[in-house]
């Protein structure tokens, strides 16, 4: 069974009609303000990295890094099968 990590305080202010649009919001999704505001945060924070185009690499890494998008995509089942479908657009 693994061990669930200790849970940490992050405080933040908000303004009053912040607070009370936040509240509605998680009362509506049938949660409390702090897994509302957590879950929201988590997404966006997600987003954020994700949509990262900018990666700061020292020379060696930067070679790594480009042959392995330079490199050809390893075989595999999943791979010829999502190349041989259809788009959904095209369905």
């Amino acid at each position: 069974m693994a061990e669930e990590a200790a849970a940490v305080t992050i405080n933040l202010r908000a303004r009053e009609a912040q607070k009370k649009l936040i509240d509605r919001a998680a009362q509506v999704q049938g949660r409390n303000r702090s897994e509302f505001m957590l879950e929201a945060a988590c997404e966006k924070a997600q987003q954020v990295l994700l949509d990262q185009s900018f990666f700061p690499l020292d020379e060696k890494s930067y070679r790594s890094f480009a042959e392995l998008l330079d490199a050809p995509p390893k075989a595999n089942r999943r791979l010829k099968e999502l190349l041989a479908s259809k788009a959904p657009w095209e369905r």
